[in-house]
């Protein structure tokens, strides 16, 4: 069951997402080669709790028997890993590689949430397909949000976002999909990254909703490591998870205003959803 935040609570959750946004930001300008996920996942997690806030993946649970909790709080997925990558010293980035860092921070009794991936060493060290694999997954994104308004259904969302990507011959995960958010970290609804127009639940007025476009370079097929928890493509060709962030549908305008978190800054983005 899908849950409609008031307006206090909203608030609450914008500053989970702000807390979140200097995360994303702290690892933007410390990524470079050389360095290790495991110390990427240290800069977010000190930026989390300096802000009074805790990070919402560290001991989340598996929910499958015999899979430990996971063991950071930051999700730190490199290459052909999809999701749920976890950060280790014996990871050390090199130029040219994709790296996606999905992060939470629960404050207040609510969580916010948002993914970057970035290229390590700037797009100039990355392969064609690899930059080009990155623009189409953040991209699809902002297809996406064109229908994440009151009144259109979710499949409206995940219909555009598996037609943009599969029209630029990249394939999207079935297995996995974007979700609500609030008070738990992941809500109702589900939010796949395909599907057909007008199918699904009808947006409303108060929602909060996590959308995440994943983006295979070769097909949708994966597999999950022996820890449990690392998906990677079965292929082995790179993956990419762009753009997360946390909607609002708010009650006054069908047209909603966002505050949008970038890795460099929070804008504004007046008449089109609420983004955190």
């Amino acid at each position: 069951m899908f849950t409609i935040k008031t307006k206090k609570e909203i608030e609450y959750m914008r500053e989970s997402c702000r807390i979140v946004a200097l995360a994303q930001q702290a690892i933007e300008n410390a990524i470079k080669p050389g360095i290790s996920t495991w110390e990427l996942n240290k800069i977010a997690e000190d930026v989390i709790y300096a802000n009074g806030a805790i990070p919402s993946c560290k001991n989340y649970p598996s929910g499958i028997k015999g899979v430990p909790a996971f063991p950071a709080g930051v999700c730190i997925s490199v290459n052909d890993e999809v999701i749920h990558g976890i950060p280790s010293k014996k990871v050390i980035l090199k130029e040219g590689d994709i790296v996606s860092t999905d992060l939470c921070a629960y404050k207040n009794g609510f969580h916010g949430d948002a993914t970057r991936t970035h290229i390590v060493g700037g797009k100039e060290n990355a392969t064609e397909e690899a930059k080009r694999l990155v623009e189409v997954t953040e991209q699809a994104f902002f297809e996406g949000i064109q229908f994440a308004k009151v009144g259109y259904r979710i499949g409206d969302i995940s219909h555009r976002i598996g037609e943009y990507v599969e029209k630029n011959g990249f394939s999207v995960l079935k297995e996995f999909q974007g979700h609500g958010i609030g008070q738990d970290m992941h809500e109702d609804p589900g939010i796949p990254n395909y599907g057909k127009a007008n199918k699904g639940l009808r947006l409303e007025a108060g929602m909060t909703l996590a959308i995440e476009p994943m983006v295979n370079a070769g097909g949708a097929d994966i597999d999950i490591l022996d820890d449990g928890w690392t998906v990677v493509t079965l292929d082995r060709k790179f993956s990419s998870t762009l753009w997360k962030y946390n909607f609002n549908y708010k009650k006054r305008a069908r047209n909603i205003d966002i505050t949008l978190n970038l890795v460099y800054n929070v804008v504004v983005i007046n008449k089109i959803n609420s983004i955190m």
